[in-house]
């Protein structure tokens, strides 16, 4: 069974696509999060770790309207324009995981990515 996410903490779709949908009541994919700000629907692009900040706390907030945290996720995926950004975007990443349970996860340098942004993630969650 597919349920769809939505919460107005997080930025609203730009495209035909939802902001998560739960599977079975256990498993939730969510779509990729830019830094977006869910109020204004303007960029934070201040640098890379303010961006890469509003990134998570917009994921967090769908997790949320999943009644879910970020110690249920068990996969991410982080797309970023120049893997130079690596190191500042993985301590601000970091800071929202216990490394001892910390999700599996890839990063890959893309070419570019939607509205310009320098970092996009995705995550997989299971109840």
């Amino acid at each position: 069974m597919k349920k769809i996410i939505f919460t107005d903490k997080a930025p609203a779709p730009i495209g035909p696509y939802n902001q998560a949908v739960l599977v079975n009541d256990t498993t939730l994919y969510t779509s990729g999060q830019i830094a977006l700000h869910p109020e204004t629907m303007e960029l934070v692009l201040d640098d890379i770790e303010t961006e890469t900040k509003q990134v998570m706390e917009n994921m967090k907030a769908v997790l949320e309207a999943a009644d879910m945290s970020f110690e249920q996720v068990v996969k991410t995926t982080i797309f970023i324009m120049d893997m130079n950004d690596f190191a500042r975007i993985n301590t601000v990443y970091g800071s929202y995981f216990d490394e001892k349970t910390a999700p599996a996860r890839e990063t890959v340098q893309v070419a570019c990515l939607p509205k310009n942004v320098n970092v996009e993630i995705s995550m997989i969650a299971v109840k």
